[in-house]
């Protein structure tokens, strides 16, 4: 994670599937605020098309989506 972002919720959807990260990230992003940081973990790698497009959906703005080994971890922040 970028050292000048601190994520104010943590979503740890590593070893479930499509659609489950995306729904669990729609229901975590609902208990933050405005502005605020959502990190999203998972090893499904529909999360590369599934977040992005989510995020255009929503509204929300994804500032990165990185990969480490297996596991990716998407930066969102709740614009709404």
């Amino acid at each position: 994670m970028p050292s000048d972002i601190s994520a104010a919720l943590t979503v740890d959807a590593t070893g479930l599937y499509c659609p489950m990260p995306i729904i669990m990230t729609s229901k975590e992003i609902k208990k933050i605020e405005i502005g605020q940081v959502l990190e999203v973990r998972a090893d499904d790698a529909g999360i590369k098309a599934d977040l992005p497009a989510w995020c255009k959906t929503t509204g929300h703005e994804l500032l990165e989506l990185t990969q480490d080994g297996k596991v990716f971890t998407g930066l969102v922040r709740k614009t709404r």
